[in-house]
């Protein structure tokens, strides 16, 4: 009876994410937008834990090579992507340098087109996934054609990385 349960509480975990993934978009999207102060340490550790994301980021496209072609090189393409789109929000970031730190406010329309890219990716996604929902046969192509998921991973970790490196560097020029 209990073994019963378990298809039903994964149906409104799905469920659940399902509804709570726009709004989790509008939050990233609020908090993406909003003034922030730059703490020295806090921007350090955001360098190094986007370093370390990029490191697993790669090592998991290097296996996800072995079902998705060309997995490393689509990886690589969205990292270049991301790395210069961040150099990009960093010279249309407004920075404030204040009496006790500095601040900054990221570019509102660079933040909105980002998630926008994200919502996209996530959409088409589902709707491959539901497209193919009981072909047993297309669920290996349908696996084989997801590059552009590790595009859109690897430019955002990418715009995330030069971001944080670029902000370290204010940081430290004003300290």
């Amino acid at each position: 009876m209990q073994l019963l349960l378990i298809p039903l509480l994964v149906l409104v975990m799905v469920l659940l994410w399902a509804l709570l993934l726009p709004v989790a978009l509008i939050q990233r999207y609020r908090y993406g937008k909003s003034r922030r102060r730059a703490i020295g340490w806090v921007v350090g550790l955001n360098l190094f834990a986007s370093f370390v994301s990029m490191l697993l980021f790669f090592f998991s496209a290097w296996i996800a090579g072995h079902w998705i072609a060309d997995a490393p090189v689509y990886a690589a393409i969205g990292v270049a992507l991301g790395l210069s789109l961040g150099l990009v929000g960093l010279a249309l970031t407004h920075f404030e340098p204040g009496p006790d730190a500095l601040y900054y406010t990221p570019n509102r329309w660079l933040v909105l087109a980002l998630t926008v890219i994200v919502a996209a990716r996530l959409g088409f996604g589902l709707l491959q996934a539901l497209r193919l929902w009981g072909e047993q046969a297309a669920r290996g192509a349908w696996l084989s054609r997801q590059g552009g998921l590790l595009a859109v991973g690897g430019m955002m970790l990418g715009y995330y990385l030069s971001y944080a490196l670029g902000l370290r560097r204010r940081c430290r020029r004003r300290a």
